[in-house]
């Protein structure tokens, strides 16, 4: 035995995870929820572990985590409400939770490095659990009925263009169709003209030749 040595206790300066189960989180609405594990992924660092220990003993990871994590669950739990707690900020509750540990470790104990924090969603009442259930499936039904609204309003736009697309084309059909017609006429009318203007030439042409022969029988007489 070393001089002056009384006792030894052996310091972990790897990564080690402490974890604590079942700690009650009572919301600031008043109900009581209970986070069923909180595990913390911490390391002391070797140029600290004199200062650490001398400090606060080898079991200091009691102070600054175990005891640490009811802290800080107690202080986020009665500034939060349960809608806040259960849905809105469930995935922040980690690195919320890392960053207030590692906040007063660096203060006050500096060798102690906080890697990560890993918090289960909490358990709650059943009854609450089954109006959040709900929730989550009416919330659920709303995108579904927006997409289904979505689809029937292309299909009445489609329905409406194609409805607009085939008159506008029976239109055109209709106004070829007139014009056509027209030009039939019109067509008609000017055979008629050149009818008449060939029954004219003939006539006069008739009429001549018959007043050249008067003339000349007139004449022989």
């Amino acid at each position: 035995m070393l001089p002056y040595v009384t006792r030894y206790e052996p310091i972990q300066v790897t990564l080690q995870t402490d974890e604590v189960k079942n700690i009650p989180c009572g919301t600031k609405g008043g109900v009581m929820i209970y986070l069923k594990k909180f595990e913390v992924v911490n390391r002391l660092r070797k140029e600290y572990v004199y200062e650490t220990i001398l400090n606060y003993g080898g079991k200091y990871d009691k102070t600054w985590v175990y005891d640490k994590i009811h802290h800080e669950i107690n202080q986020f739990c009665s500034a939060h409400s349960l809608q806040e707690e259960y849905i809105d900020k469930s995935d922040q509750i980690d690195e919320i939770m890392k960053e207030a540990i590692q906040r007063d470790c660096t203060r006050y104990a500096p060798g102690i490095e906080i890697i990560s924090v890993r918090v289960t969603k909490p358990s709650i009442p059943r009854t609450i659990a089954r109006n959040y259930e709900q929730m989550e499936e009416e919330r659920t039904k709303v995108p579904i009925a927006t997409e289904m609204q979505k689809v029937v309003m292309k299909e009445a736009e489609t329905l409406k263009k194609k409805t607009v697309t085939e008159a506008e084309k029976d239109a055109q059909v209709s106004m070829i169709y007139m014009k056509q017609k027209v030009n039939e006429k019109e067509s008609i009318k000017r055979q008629q003209e050149i009818e008449n203007e060939i029954f004219l030439a003939r006539e006069k042409s008739l009429a001549d030749a018959n007043y050249h022969r008067v003339m000349k029988e007139a004449e022989a007489n």
